[in-house]
This record gives C-alpha cells, structure tokens and sequence, in this order.
C-alpha cells in the first residue's frame, strides 16, 4: 500500500478515470516510487505487462497521480478520480495481457462509482502540453468498443463547429491552441502533423455533441 493519500476534500465521489504510463524501467521501480513518501506520487492502481494489478490506494481516498490539470471544470482532479498507472515506458506497445487487466478492473470501476465512458480520460487529456500518458502506442479504440471509453466519429452527421470550443467542450482545459490541438491529436490521431484541420473539427465535434460535460467546477486546487 502507498502512504501517499489522503481523504477526498469536500466528500465528493469520485466520476473520473485517469490512465497513465510509468515511464520507468520495470515494475518494482514504479511500484516503489508509487509507495515512497519522499516521491508524493501515487496511484489506485499499478497494472505490469503481464496483466498483474497492485492494488495501492483504497478507492475511497483521494491519491495523488493527477496533480496540476482539469477536466470538465474539475480543478481538484485528484479528489474527482481513480488513477492507473500502466507499467510502460511509452515506447512501446501495450501488451494484451495488461489490456485485458485494465479492462476487467475499470468494468469493476466504472460499475461502482457509475463512471461513464466519457469520463475515462488520459493524464495528457487533462494536462496538455504537461504530460503524454499514456501516449500514442495506447490502444484507446480498443477500449472504446469495449464500452471502457469514448472514440469519435468524424462521419458523424451534423455540422463541424468550434474546434477549441468543442473540445472544451467534452472536456479539455482552456490552453493554449497549440497545446489543445496536440493533447486531442495524441489521444484520437497521433499519427497526424500540420495544422488544425477538417477531420481535427469533425472528430472534435462529434464528441461535443455526443458528450458534453456538466462543468460543475468545484472548489479544490490541483496541488498533489
């Protein structure tokens, strides 16, 4: 277990789910930096490439893997969320395996905490420009045909609107053009270069329309 957790300030439940990558060579590294007081990092989940999971923080508190970052007007993510740390460099593919774990634990997650899809975000998503986890090999359609997370349609019918207001719109923080574009792009085309385009707008659309946020803004910083 990680000591580095607390209570969920303002007793609210918790409505998100954010995905990260370790970034670190091996499984025992994350796992002791997850549970190392001097690092005030943490996460409720530690999943390793072979589809083990380590439970680390108990759903109920508030851990500390989001830091600074929104989502939908949520400015205490932390306090919002479950977070899962997916052993993985970034490099490199997600192996099945630890896919089919993540899938089989955010079921549970989402059953109990009634997290819809839309809620199941990347720590990039919220954080733009500040982090990439968990990056461009993340298999997120697959997720999505799973009913574990939301893709978009850029074929969708309906017109192409706003493409910074829509995107805030399901969810993404007010930043800089640049860094929105990339953030959304690593997320639903990491493949894609140059600037905003008609599929950029469509796809950003699509998702606007289909699932806008509440933006219920809460009152609690983003400090860890």
């Amino acid at each position: 277990m990680s000591p580095n957790c607390g209570p969920r300030r303002g007793g609210v439940l918790p409505d998100i789910v954010v995905l990260h990558y370790t970034a670190m060579i091996s499984f025992a590294a994350a796992r002791d930096r997850l549970c190392d007081p001097a690092s005030e990092v943490s996460a409720h989940y530690l999943i390793d490439a072979a589809g083990e999971v380590l439970a680390l923080v108990p759903e109920d508190l508030r851990a500390w893997h989001a830091g600074a970052g929104a989502w939908g007007g949520v400015m205490d993510v932390n306090s919002r969320s479950v977070g899962i740390e997916l052993c993985n460099t970034g490099l490199h593919p997600f192996p099945a395996p630890q896919m089919a774990a993540l899938a089989r634990l955010l079921r549970g997650l989402m059953g109990r905490w009634r997290i819809p899809p839309a809620r199941v975000i990347a720590h990039s998503d919220m954080a733009p420009g500040r982090k990439a986890d968990p990056g461009p090999r993340f298999d997120w359609r697959a997720l999505a045909l799973q009913g574990l997370a939301v893709w978009p349609d850029a074929s969708a019918p309906g017109q192409t609107g706003d493409f910074g207001a829509d995107a805030r719109r399901f969810g993404y923080p007010c930043v800089d053009a640049a860094l929105l574009l990339a953030a959304f792009r690593l997320r639903f085309r990491p493949w894609a270069q140059g600037p905003l385009d008609a599929t950029d707008a469509a796809l950003a659309a699509d998702l606007a329309r289909r699932f806008p946020v509440a933006f219920a803004v809460d009152g609690g910083g983003p400090a860890a």
